[in-house]
């Protein structure tokens, strides 16, 4: 028979039994509900996605020219100030001519007297009473009088310098009374009604470049703001040593914005596709490799290795390694490793006190 201290014993034995059973059963749970990592995850799904090539470039001008004179003459009138809007046709200078004033006064009276005189004689020769030689001589002599007075109009034009197509002038570099030669620059001209800007394409993208493509340009001068305009010209040559070739963008510019010069950050929009693209923070880099982290049905994480294309905008498009319906990490991929368990997490809150905040973990006694 036992005791009445042996029953109590063996009590408190199966007593402590039970009580270490419980508190393993009760502690499952919360351990593997702790083991699972709270991520944000999405399925990859393709998207219209149309990538950028980017480059430097330069405005120029559509038409651009540096005024100079034909020949060296005093200046003896200025019709136009430094920026001024001008036609084209319009006269900007005027030199002294009176030398050439003279001689086309003298070369026309000769003119209309060998004119004369050519007329008489042809007169006299219908009536055979001048032999057809001497006709034929004094019509040289008019024509040759004629050639001098053209000669003489063509040196006088030289003399009156003239816009050659619309635009807007420069500074003026020349005043009255000035001497000018072939090489003093009078002024500069540009039409700046629209802008060209040249810029470098790798060869490799040529065949995804075409002429209408949609450009977007920014300068340093209107931060924030971008001019848009299309590709028109695409040249006909690969530079051999660059391996590139040159495109054409032309760009609208009725408030005169753009200026010839302007060193300007292009972006060419290639024609629209679908891509498989997902946030830029998804994707891990170390060193070189790139991966994310996929999801498993058993709810762990692998590294799925991939490579990328063209990034904008906080996205990425990628290339391989993952496929359409394949769940990924999106943010939380800092804590992760291969195997642990992840779960989706909530949405902190946004309002009321400690709205964002994290809860505080409990302080052990």
């Amino acid at each position: 028979m036992f005791s009445g201290f042996g029953i109590r014993a063996a009590c408190a034995v199966v007593l402590a039994m039970s009580l270490a059973a419980c508190g393993r059963n009760g502690s499952a749970q919360p351990a593997a509900a702790a083991a699972a990592i709270p991520v944000t995850t999405q399925v990859v799904q393709t998207t219209a996605w149309n990538d950028t090539l980017q480059a430097l470039g330069t405005a120029k001008a559509r038409e651009s020219v540096t005024l100079t004179a034909k020949v060296s003459e005093i200046v003896q009138e200025v019709h136009f100030e430094s920026g001024q809007d001008v036609s084209a046709g319009e006269r900007l200078i005027t030199l002294k001519g009176d030398a050439q004033q003279a001689a086309l006064v003298q070369a026309q009276a000769t003119y209309l007297e060998a004119d004369q005189l050519y007329r008489r004689q042809k007169e006299l020769a219908d009536q055979q009473l001048v032999a057809r030689s001497a006709l034929d001589t004094q019509l040289a002599l008019r024509n040759t009088a004629e050639a001098r007075v053209r000669q003489m109009r063509a040196e006088i034009g030289d003399r009156s310098v003239r816009a050659p197509f619309s635009g807007v002038l420069g500074i003026r570099q020349v005043s009255p009374g000035s001497l000018i030669t072939p090489t003093t620059v009078i002024a500069t001209l540009d039409d700046i009604s629209r802008m060209y800007v040249d810029f470098q394409v790798p060869e490799a993208a040529l065949a995804s470049v075409g002429i209408g493509n949609t450009v977007t340009a920014t300068a340093a001068a209107y931060p924030g703001r971008q001019f848009e305009g299309t590709v028109q010209t695409i040249d006909a040559r690969i530079d051999p040593g660059t391996r590139a070739v040159t495109v054409r963008a032309e760009f609208p510019n009725p408030d005169r914005d753009l200026r010839p010069g302007m060193l300007m950050d292009v972006r060419l929009f290639r024609p629209e596709r679908q891509a498989l693209v997902i946030p830029e923070i998804a994707v891990v880099q170390v060193g070189r490799d790139l991966f994310v982290y996929r999801v498993k049905a058993d709810g762990s994480v692998e590294q799925a290795p991939v490579s990328a294309g063209v990034r904008r905008e906080g996205k990425v498009e990628i290339t391989q390694g993952i496929a359409v319906g394949e769940r990924i990490v999106v943010d939380g991929t800092g804590k992760l490793r291969p195997g642990v368990k992840v779960a989706e997490a909530e949405p902190r809150p946004r309002n009321g006190n400690g709205a964002g905040k994290a809860p505080q973990p409990a302080r052990q006694g």
